[in-house]
């Protein structure tokens, strides 16, 4: 296997290990509940992004789906066609459980990013990223192109993610407020705590590999993949583990999040 291929093999190991910590609990119970009364996850920020992107009677795909909610969530805002792409099969069962509960019929695909089926759709209207899915990528010029493979001309792109520069803190640090990383650091981080929402992973889970990207390596793989850039905004809130919330509402405040809109031209 390739670099890539190894790390994308490792790293599904470690999401199915993590799907079971997921599927059960209030916060399941929850998510369980507004799916299945046909709502949206979705912050505002994303809402609004969706609005203007032309989510209403659009098709669209997102890469790294998880449990298939925010796809779910998209269709409640309007898209007619949803599907969600993954490599972990455990976290797309949990997907068609709640599927099942939604009135929407969502399309969900086991697939890595880099080895994409010759069958998969290519005429998406809106690509969608969000959080935790950059950062487990090895390799942003092949994972922009497949991405912008997607896409129908004139397609769009949306991404909403964590900042790149809360990559140089550590929240579990003595001083958190201290870097602890370079912002230009490019080799992985190796976890070996099984993978959770909020951060209160076990040692002992598979070998994860976790992937720093700068802001203008993000911008500069999509412009090589054919897209046009349409917004990018940077926001003080955090969408990732609440660990990080200690970096919130500081009065020398560090961007925690942003939002980008491209165009495939």
């Amino acid at each position: 296997m390739s670099d890539t291929a190894t790390i994308t093999t490792l790293n599904r190991a470690a999401w199915d290990a993590s799907a079971p910590l997921h599927g059960v609990g209030p916060a399941w119970d929850t998510l369980c509940a507004t799916i299945g009364a046909g709502g949206s996850t979705l912050d505002e920020v994303l809402t609004v992004a969706l609005n203007t992107a032309g989510i209403k009677g659009s098709k669209l795909v997102q890469i790294g789906c998880n449990n298939g909610r925010e796809v779910l969530s998209a269709m409640a805002l309007g898209a007619t066609e949803g599907w969600g792409i993954d490599q972990s099969q455990a976290f797309l069962t949990q997907a068609d459980e709640l599927k099942a509960l939604s009135p929407h019929e969502a399309q969900f695909l086991c697939a890595d990013i880099y080895a994409l089926p010759a069958n998969a759709p290519r005429d998406f209207d809106i690509a969608l990223i969000t959080i935790g899915v950059l950062n487990w990528m090895p390799d942003l010029p092949r994972f922009f192109e497949a991405v912008s493979g997607l896409l129908r001309n004139g397609g769009q792109l949306v991404i909403y993610e964590t900042h790149p520069m809360l990559e140089m803190f550590d929240p579990a640090a003595d001083d958190p407020h201290t870097p602890a990383f370079s912002y230009f650091k490019t080799d992985a981080h190796i976890e070996t705590q099984t993978i959770t929402y909020d951060g209160s992973g076990t040692n002992g889970g598979p070998e994860a590999h976790w992937f720093p990207h700068t802001l203008s390596s993000i911008v500069q793989a999509a412009l090589d993949a054919g897209l046009t850039l349409n917004a990018l905004h940077e926001y003080p809130h955090s969408i990732r583990e609440v660990e990080y919330d200690v970096y919130a509402n500081q009065a020398a405040q560090l961007p925690m999040s942003y939002l980008l809109r491209a165009t495939k031209r």
